[in-house]
C-alpha cells in the first residue's frame, strides 16, 4: 500500500474508533445517571465533548468552525424560544459562559 492509501485507511479506522467511543460514553452517562455519580457524568459528558472535536478534525472540520456552529446553534435557540430556555435559561447562560467567563 502507498503511503496516501495507509493514511487513508487509518483516517477511516480512526473515525470509526471515535464513533464507538462516543457511543461508548454515551452508554457510560446512561450508566452514571443510575447512580448519579457526578464525576462519572462529568467524565461522560466532557469525553463526548472532546471525542466530538477529534471526529470533527478527522471529518474535515476545524475546532473553530465546530465551535462557531454551536455558538449559532445556542444563539438559534435563544431566538427560538427553546422550552430549555425559555425554563431555565440554559442557552443563554452558556453563552455568557463561552463568551465571557471561558475566554
Amino acid at each position: 500500500m502507498s503511503k496516501p492509501e495507509l493514511d487513508i485507511a487509518r483516517n477511516l479506522r480512526t473515525i470509526e474508533w471515535l464513533k464507538a467511543e462516543l457511543v461508548g460514553s454515551l452508554a457510560g452517562l446512561f450508566k452514571a445517571l443510575i447512580g448519579s455519580s457526578e464525576d462519572r457524568i462529568l467524565d461522560a459528558l466532557a469525553n463526548m465533548i472532546l471525542v466530538s472535536y477529534i471526529l470533527a478534525k478527522r471529518l474535515g472540520c476545524s475546532f473553530s468552525r465546530l465551535g462557531t456552529r454551536v455558538e449559532n446553534k445556542i444563539k438559534a435557540n435563544i431566538e427560538q424560544g427553546h422550552e430549555i430556555e425559555r425554563w431555565y435559561g440554559d442557552f443563554s447562560a452558556l453563552l455568557h459562559y463561552l463568551e465571557n467567563d471561558k475566554r
